[in-house]
C-alpha cells in the first residue's frame, strides 16, 4: 500500500495560507498548531521553515508592503507622489484589514516597511520639504491610511431604520449606509487625503520659503 502522500512545504505556501487565516478568522485566532492543521502537517514541520510566529508573522508584512508603490516620488511632483503612494498603500492594507495591527506597530526592521520609509522621505526631502517635516507628513500620512482600514464607519451602521427613527432624527438615513459602505469608505478616504494633500500645499510655500 503506497503511503499517504505528505503536503509540499514552503515558506511560500505557509505563508499564504496563514494570510488567509488571518483574513478569514482574525490574526488573534491563528496559531502554528492552527495553522499546521490547515496544511494537514504536524506543527513540528512549519518550525524548519519558520523558527517562531513572529518571524511568520515578520514575513507576511513583507508581502502585504511589497505591493506599495513609491516609484511616484521619482516621477511625479511632490503633491502627486504622495497620494499617490498613499493610495498605493490603503490598497494593500485594505486586502487584509485583519493584519492592520500587525503592520500598525512600526516598521521595525522589516526590510519592505524601511524601504517605503526611506523612499518616501527621499523624495519629500528631494521635493525641498526639510527633513522634519518630511518625517511628520510620512508619520501623518500613515495615521491617515491606517485610520481609514482598521474599520468600516459606514459598515458599522445598522440597517434596521427603526434603530434610529424617532431617538436620532438626524440620521433619519443612517439605516441605508451598510449598503454602501465602500464607496462610502472609499469616498471619504479621497475626500480626506485630498483636503490633507492640499493643505500641504500651502504649508509647503511657506516653509521652503522661509526655512
Amino acid at each position: 500500500m503506497a503511503r499517504p502522500r505528505v503536503p509540499l512545504l514552503s515558506r511560500e505556501r505557509i505563508r499564504d495560507t496563514a494570510l488567509a487565516m488571518i483574513d478569514r478568522d482574525g490574526l488573534a485566532e491563528v496559531s502554528m498548531r492552527k495553522l499546521a492543521a490547515e496544511l494537514g502537517v504536524q506543527a513540528a514541520s512549519l518550525y524548519g521553515h519558520y523558527p517562531n510566529k513572529d518571524d511568520l508573522l515578520d514575513d507576511i508584512a513583507t508581502a502585504v508592503m511589497s505591493h506599495v508603490d513609491t516609484t511616484g516620488f521619482d516621477t511625479l511632483p511632490w503633491p502627486e507622489g504622495l497620494a499617490a503612494w498613499a493610495r498605493s498603500y490603503r490598497s494593500a492594507l485594505v486586502a487584509h484589514p485583519n493584519f492592520v495591527p500587525y503592520l500598525a506597530t512600526g516598521p521595525g526592521r522589516r526590510a519592505e516597511n524601511l524601504r517605503a520609509a526611506d523612499a518616501v522621505h527621499g523624495g519629500l526631502v528631494g521635493a525641498g520639504w526639510p527633513p522634519r517635516y518630511a518625517t511628520m507628513i510620512g508619520a501623518a500620512t500613515r495615521y491617515l491610511v491606517m485610520g481609514s482600514t482598521v474599520g468600516s464607519f459606514a459598515g458599522g451602521f445598522a440597517d434596521d431604520v427603526q434603530v434610529y427613527r424617532d431617538r436620532y432624527p438626524h440620521l433619519n438615513q443612517a439605516h441605508l449606509l451598510r449598503a454602501v459602505a465602500d464607496e462610502i469608505d472609499d469616498d471619504s478616504f479621497e475626500l480626506a487625503l485630498t483636503a490633507f494633500v492640499t493643505g500641504l500645499s500651502g504649508t509647503y510655500a511657506t516653509v521652503v520659503r522661509t526655512d
